[in-house]
């Protein structure tokens, strides 16, 4: 009898001091994620079976169960809410070395906070898998999207502070 794959699912949550269209499109944009997610290549079509594919550098050092990381992560746009939320299905991501991960979810919603102009964010990440490499991929996964929403937030407070002069 096979052995059932384990539901791994990582789930961070962040207010933004930006309005809830601007977050999102911030996961769209090539140059915004440039800027906050250090992404070189992105292929993202916001609508329902639109592509969602974006790729980083390959980092110098080595996690020694996943090898190098960077990469690329792709999958397909099931749900898309202007303004709202996105969700991408049958997501995976493409180490640089060894074997893909997935498939995985990826949830995304933004919520209008206070009076609009703030955003609570969240993102929850998913997937069923088996092994070491799952796990692996799945702890490294939840300080990735901590530092991730915190460089998102650095990025719209930045950009806030420009259109403020």
């Amino acid at each position: 009898m096979a052995s059932k794959a384990a539901v791994l699912d990582v789930k961070r949550s962040l207010l933004i001091q930006a309005p809830p269209a601007r977050v999102l499109a911030a996961f769209f944009n090539s140059e915004d994620l440039a800027g906050w997610w250090q992404v070189v290549h992105a292929v993202t079509v916001p609508r329902p079976l639109g592509m969602y594919a974006v790729e980083w550098e390959s980092t110098p050092f080595k996690d020694e169960m996943l090898g190098r990381l960077g990469g690329t992560f792709h999958g397909t746009i099931i749900d898309y809410r202007p303004n709202g939320a996105f969700f991408v299905a049958e997501a995976y991501w493409q180490p640089p070395d060894g074997d893909p991960i997935g498939p995985m979810a990826l949830e995304v919603h933004c919520r209008p906070h206070g009076n609009g102009r703030s955003t609570m964010l969240t993102v929850r990440q998913s997937g069923e898998g088996e092994g070491p490499r799952w796990q692996r991929y799945f702890e490294i996964m939840a300080h990735g999207w901590e530092g991730a929403l915190q460089d998102l937030k650095d990025y719209m407070d930045k950009e806030s502070q420009r259109t403020k002069r």
